[in-house]
């Protein structure tokens, strides 16, 4: 399958019999653009097709890898409860099958924690990291969080699409459109949500990634979105106080910043990216 812009085309790729606890991963990824690499993980919930704002920037002058995590697209594994170094795994395992030796790693929410551990595991590989919206540790409101989340699609995709439009959106933003703009944001996030969100929900609840965070070496951007009531800005501040050197940046939006704000956002990653060139 692929797509095709004014500039670049997007092929779907698949990385086959990635290692993973009890067998193989076949990773599906989004090849875009070429140049350096840069590999873009996604969150909870989420596909690669959700990094089409920043990928449509980058690959103006990056080869860019997006893949599905377990539990998003057309990504297998052997099913079971998700853990984070078969996540990192399925990560790697695409970058490697892309042809990527040494690449910027970006992930947001799910995907920082995720990208923060790839980062730790393999720092030879990763010129310069970015962090957005993730955290370090589950604590008891987000552990509640991911249970409700869990409820909410037992009831329904609907039911968690309504939810992140309104928990995971700035209030501005959604309070912006029209009521039927509304209505139609939800629909259409209801459709896009994978069938695995809610074995990453079980996923989420079990993070810790403290003791990973001071292996990682890797110039570090630690984005908050000061409008996130999924995952509140402290979190990134104590992610940020973790890394040694990193920079952490605030950003007026929800925890759908890519979305808000997609011309901040990826001139906010991309600039930063910039500063440090892939070796």
């Amino acid at each position: 399958m692929s797509t095709t812009t004014t500039t670049t085309t997007t092929t779907t790729r698949i990385a086959r019999a990635v290692p993973v606890s009890g067998g193989t991963s076949d990773v599906a990824y989004d090849l875009t653009g070429s140049g350096p690499g840069l590999v873009l993980v996604h969150g909870t919930g989420a596909t690669k097709e959700g990094w089409a704002g920043l990928t449509a920037s980058a690959s103006e002058r990056y080869t860019v890898v997006a893949p599905n995590l377990s539990g998003s697209g057309a990504t297998t594994d052997p099913g079971g409860p998700l853990r984070l170094p078969d996540l990192v795994a399925q990560v790697l395992g695409a970058a490697e099958h892309a042809g990527l030796d040494r690449f910027h790693l970006v992930g947001q929410s799910m995907g920082a924690v995720v990208a923060a551990a790839v980062a730790a595991a393999a720092p030879g590989r990763v010129t310069a990291l970015g962090l957005v919206s993730g955290w370090v540790t589950t604590d008891a409101r987000m552990a509640f969080q991911f249970d409700h989340w869990a409820r909410l699609l037992a009831a329904g995709k609907h039911a968690w699409a309504g939810e992140v439009v309104l928990s995971g959106m700035s209030p501005a933003f959604v309070a912006g459109q029209r009521p039927a703009e509304v209505v139609a944001l939800a629909d259409g996030l209801a459709a896009m949500i994978p069938d695995g969100t809610a074995r990453q929900c079980e996923f989420d609840r079990t993070v810790d990634i403290a003791a990973l965070l001071p292996d990682i070496t890797a110039p570090t951007l630690v984005v908050a979105a000061g409008q996130d009531q999924m995952v509140p800005p402290h979190h990134q501040r104590a992610m940020a106080e973790a890394i040694s050197g990193a920079r952490y940046v605030a950003v007026d939006a929800g925890h759908a910043l890519p979305f808000e704000r997609p011309e901040l956002f990826a001139a906010l990653v991309l600039d930063f990216l910039a500063e440090h060139p892939v070796g």
